[in-house]
Protein backbone atom coordinates (compact mmCIF):
# COMPACT_ATOMS: atom_id res chain seq x y z
CA UNK A 1 0.00 0.00 0.00
CA UNK A 2 1.44 3.32 -1.05
CA UNK A 3 1.16 6.40 1.16
CA UNK A 4 1.46 9.75 -0.60
CA UNK A 5 2.84 12.88 0.98
CA UNK A 6 -0.65 14.32 1.42
CA UNK A 7 -1.52 11.42 3.74
CA UNK A 8 1.56 11.97 5.88
CA UNK A 9 1.31 15.74 6.26
CA UNK A 10 -1.56 17.18 8.30
CA UNK A 11 -3.74 19.60 6.37
CA UNK A 12 -3.05 23.10 7.67
CA UNK A 13 -5.60 25.90 7.47
CA UNK A 14 -3.24 28.80 6.70
CA UNK A 15 -3.45 28.47 2.93
CA UNK A 16 -7.23 28.10 2.94
CA UNK A 17 -7.62 31.14 5.19
CA UNK A 18 -5.32 33.26 3.02
CA UNK A 19 -7.20 32.18 -0.10
CA UNK A 20 -10.56 32.86 1.51
CA UNK A 21 -9.49 36.33 2.64
CA UNK A 22 -8.60 37.59 -0.80
CA UNK A 23 -8.00 41.31 -0.32
CA UNK A 24 -9.94 41.49 2.94
CA UNK A 25 -8.44 42.24 6.34
CA UNK A 26 -8.82 40.33 9.59
CA UNK A 27 -10.03 43.07 11.96
CA UNK A 28 -9.71 42.56 15.72
CA UNK A 29 -12.22 44.46 17.85
CA UNK A 30 -12.89 44.58 21.57
CA UNK A 31 -12.23 46.45 24.79
CA UNK A 32 -8.92 47.97 25.75
CA UNK A 33 -6.84 45.24 27.36
CA UNK A 34 -8.46 42.40 25.42
CA UNK A 35 -5.16 41.60 23.70
CA UNK A 36 -5.84 42.88 20.20
CA UNK A 37 -2.27 44.04 19.57
CA UNK A 38 -0.37 41.17 21.18
CA UNK A 39 -2.64 38.47 19.76
CA UNK A 40 -2.82 40.28 16.44
CA UNK A 41 0.95 40.26 15.98
CA UNK A 42 1.08 36.50 16.58
CA UNK A 43 -1.88 35.87 14.28
CA UNK A 44 -0.28 37.92 11.51
CA UNK A 45 2.96 35.97 11.87
CA UNK A 46 1.07 32.67 11.71
CA UNK A 47 -0.67 33.73 8.50
CA UNK A 48 2.39 35.49 7.01
CA UNK A 49 0.39 38.74 6.77
CA UNK A 50 1.30 42.30 7.75
CA UNK A 51 0.17 43.45 11.19
CA UNK A 52 -1.18 46.99 11.51
CA UNK A 53 -2.12 48.70 14.77
CA UNK A 54 -4.72 51.37 14.01
CA UNK A 55 -3.88 53.37 17.14
CA UNK A 56 -0.24 53.62 16.04
CA UNK A 57 -1.34 54.79 12.60
CA UNK A 58 -3.67 57.40 14.17
CA UNK A 59 -0.78 58.76 16.22
CA UNK A 60 1.40 58.97 13.10
CA UNK A 61 -1.31 60.80 11.18
CA UNK A 62 -1.96 63.27 14.03
CA UNK A 63 1.66 63.74 15.02
CA UNK A 64 0.80 63.24 18.70
CA UNK A 65 -0.17 60.52 21.14
CA UNK A 66 -3.75 59.37 21.54
CA UNK A 67 -3.74 60.75 25.11
CA UNK A 68 -2.72 64.15 23.74
CA UNK A 69 -5.37 64.01 21.00
CA UNK A 70 -8.02 63.40 23.67
CA UNK A 71 -6.76 66.14 25.99
CA UNK A 72 -6.05 68.78 23.32
CA UNK A 73 -8.64 68.11 20.61
CA UNK A 74 -11.30 66.11 22.45
CA UNK A 75 -12.86 62.71 21.89
CA UNK A 76 -15.09 63.79 18.98
CA UNK A 77 -12.07 64.94 16.97
CA UNK A 78 -10.25 61.72 17.82
CA UNK A 79 -13.19 59.58 16.64
CA UNK A 80 -13.43 61.47 13.35
CA UNK A 81 -9.72 60.96 12.71
CA UNK A 82 -9.95 57.33 13.76
CA UNK A 83 -12.72 56.69 11.22
CA UNK A 84 -10.69 58.30 8.43
CA UNK A 85 -7.56 56.32 9.25
CA UNK A 86 -9.45 53.01 9.48
CA UNK A 87 -11.16 53.63 6.14
CA UNK A 88 -7.72 54.16 4.58
CA UNK A 89 -6.17 51.14 6.28
CA UNK A 90 -8.98 48.84 5.13
CA UNK A 91 -7.94 49.53 1.54
CA UNK A 92 -4.59 47.87 2.26
CA UNK A 93 -5.61 44.25 2.89
CA UNK A 94 -4.98 41.45 3.31
CA UNK A 95 -3.60 42.16 6.77
CA UNK A 96 -4.33 41.71 10.45
CA UNK A 97 -5.68 45.01 11.73
CA UNK A 98 -5.99 45.84 15.43
CA UNK A 99 -8.53 48.58 16.23
CA UNK A 100 -9.05 50.84 19.22
CA UNK A 101 -11.74 49.95 21.73
CA UNK A 102 -14.24 52.52 20.48
CA UNK A 103 -13.71 52.12 16.73
CA UNK A 104 -16.39 49.46 16.20
CA UNK A 105 -19.01 51.70 17.80
CA UNK A 106 -19.18 53.81 14.64
CA UNK A 107 -21.84 52.48 12.21
CA UNK A 108 -19.83 53.81 9.26
CA UNK A 109 -16.70 52.02 10.46
CA UNK A 110 -18.63 48.79 11.05
CA UNK A 111 -19.98 49.01 7.51
CA UNK A 112 -16.48 49.57 6.11
CA UNK A 113 -15.12 46.62 8.10
CA UNK A 114 -18.00 44.43 6.91
CA UNK A 115 -17.29 45.37 3.29
CA UNK A 116 -13.53 44.94 3.42
CA UNK A 117 -12.80 42.62 6.31
CA UNK A 118 -13.73 39.85 8.70
CA UNK A 119 -14.26 41.13 12.24
CA UNK A 120 -13.28 39.13 15.32
CA UNK A 121 -14.34 40.18 18.82
CA UNK A 122 -11.78 39.33 21.48
CA UNK A 123 -14.22 39.02 24.37
CA UNK A 124 -12.63 39.34 27.82
CA UNK A 125 -14.41 39.50 31.15
CA UNK A 126 -14.12 42.38 33.59
CA UNK A 127 -11.52 40.85 35.92
CA UNK A 128 -9.17 39.99 33.05
CA UNK A 129 -9.46 43.47 31.56
CA UNK A 130 -9.00 45.25 34.87
CA UNK A 131 -5.87 43.27 35.72
CA UNK A 132 -4.31 44.07 32.36
CA UNK A 133 -5.34 47.73 32.29
CA UNK A 134 -3.88 48.44 35.75
CA UNK A 135 -0.41 47.88 34.26
CA UNK A 136 -0.75 50.87 31.93
CA UNK A 137 -1.46 54.56 32.36
CA UNK A 138 -2.26 55.47 28.74
CA UNK A 139 -6.02 54.85 28.68
CA UNK A 140 -7.69 58.28 28.34
CA UNK A 141 -11.22 56.99 28.92
CA UNK A 142 -10.21 55.45 32.27
CA UNK A 143 -8.66 58.59 33.76
CA UNK A 144 -11.61 58.96 36.10
CA UNK A 145 -12.18 58.86 39.85
CA UNK A 146 -13.44 55.26 39.60
CA UNK A 147 -11.78 53.45 36.67
CA UNK A 148 -13.48 50.15 37.56
CA UNK A 149 -16.95 51.70 37.37
CA UNK A 150 -16.01 53.42 34.12
CA UNK A 151 -14.82 50.13 32.65
CA UNK A 152 -18.04 48.36 33.66
CA UNK A 153 -20.11 51.13 32.06
CA UNK A 154 -18.07 50.95 28.84
CA UNK A 155 -18.46 47.16 28.69
CA UNK A 156 -22.22 47.46 29.22
CA UNK A 157 -22.42 49.95 26.36
CA UNK A 158 -20.00 48.31 23.94
CA UNK A 159 -20.35 44.55 24.33
CA UNK A 160 -23.71 44.34 22.49
CA UNK A 161 -22.07 46.15 19.55
CA UNK A 162 -18.93 43.99 19.64
CA UNK A 163 -21.26 40.99 19.46
CA UNK A 164 -22.14 42.07 15.90
CA UNK A 165 -18.65 40.98 14.78
CA UNK A 166 -18.42 38.03 12.39
CA UNK A 167 -16.63 35.85 14.96
CA UNK A 168 -16.11 35.86 18.74
CA UNK A 169 -13.12 34.35 20.53
CA UNK A 170 -12.73 34.43 24.31
CA UNK A 171 -9.68 36.35 25.49
CA UNK A 172 -8.44 35.09 28.85
CA UNK A 173 -5.27 34.47 30.83
CA UNK A 174 -3.80 31.67 28.75
CA UNK A 175 -0.78 31.80 26.42
CA UNK A 176 -1.51 34.08 23.49
CA UNK A 177 -0.64 31.30 21.07
CA UNK A 178 -3.67 29.36 22.35
CA UNK A 179 -5.92 32.31 21.52
CA UNK A 180 -4.31 32.42 18.06
CA UNK A 181 -5.05 28.70 17.64
CA UNK A 182 -8.71 29.36 18.45
CA UNK A 183 -8.87 32.29 16.03
CA UNK A 184 -7.31 30.12 13.32
CA UNK A 185 -9.93 27.43 13.93
CA UNK A 186 -12.77 29.98 13.85
CA UNK A 187 -11.46 31.49 10.60
CA UNK A 188 -10.94 28.08 9.01
CA UNK A 189 -14.51 27.08 9.89
CA UNK A 190 -15.89 30.41 8.67
CA UNK A 191 -14.13 30.07 5.32
CA UNK A 192 -14.55 26.35 4.82
CA UNK A 193 -10.80 25.77 5.09
CA UNK A 194 -9.91 22.42 6.67
CA UNK A 195 -8.68 22.89 10.27
CA UNK A 196 -5.52 21.14 11.33
CA UNK A 197 -6.40 17.88 13.15
CA UNK A 198 -4.89 19.19 16.38
CA UNK A 199 -6.92 22.42 16.27
CA UNK A 200 -10.32 20.93 17.05
CA UNK A 201 -13.54 20.69 15.09
CA UNK A 202 -15.93 23.28 13.73
CA UNK A 203 -19.10 23.76 15.71
CA UNK A 204 -22.15 22.24 14.00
Amino acid sequence: MTHGTSRQTPVRPEHGIATGLGRRSIVLVGMMGSGKSSVGRRLAARLALPFVDADTEIEKAAGMSISDIFSIRGEADFRAGEARVLARLLEGGPQVLSTGGGAFMSPATRAAISAKGISIWLDADFDVLMKRIRRRQDRPLLKTEDPAATLRALMLERNPIYALANLTVQSRDVPHDKIVDEIMLALACEMGAAPAPSAGECAP
